[in-house]
């Protein structure tokens, strides 16, 4: 029986860096931004609907995927996440 220290493991990096640029991966995480989006639309607090109608999806190219960002362009979004955690309990139903 192999003890502690005596096992060596290496990752290919090659192939995690080219499997989640594939397109099923990219469709999986753009789905759960979706249904993010959508449960942070239907829940959002209006007042003068800007906040709701302000929320899109952006997508950042990092190093070794692309990610998909829920994100607010209205000014108070800061404040109104800070206040009632819309977006962080959009992510958290989107996902389950």
């Amino acid at each position: 029986m192999a003890r502690s220290g005596d096992t060596e493991m290496r990752f290919n990096e090659g192939f995690f860096e080219s499997i989640l640029r594939t397109s099923p991966v990219e469709a999986l995480v753009d789905g759960v931004g979706n249904r993010a989006l959508d449960i942070a639309q239907a829940t959002a607090p209006v007042d003068t609907e800007e906040y709701r109608d302000g929320l899109h999806i952006e997508h950042h190219e990092s190093r070794f995927r692309r990610t998909t960002r829920v994100v607010g362009d209205d000014p108070k979004t800061l404040l109104i996440e800070s206040k009632t955690g819309t977006l962080a309990r959009a992510l958290k139903g989107a996902k389950g």
